[in-house]
């Protein structure tokens, strides 16, 4: 059962992870700050993913 949860998180903060870098991608911030956040995102997955939410790029 714990292999079965722990995979469907893994999953989950992957297509997070994705969906995070996609959105920096598409933001309007310069070319370093898009690649800052994209290498936190995939340094610190989870932890990077929930700054990335609180302090990236808006809009």
């Amino acid at each position: 059962m714990n292999i079965e949860v722990s995979g469907i998180l893994g999953l989950l903060i992957l297509i997070a992870d994705i969906w995070a870098i996609v959105n920096v991608l598409q933001s309007g911030a310069d070319t370093l700050k898009k690649v800052l956040w994209i290498v936190v995102i995939l340094v610190l997955p989870v932890v990077g993913l929930i700054l990335w939410f609180l302090f990236g790029p808006k809009g």
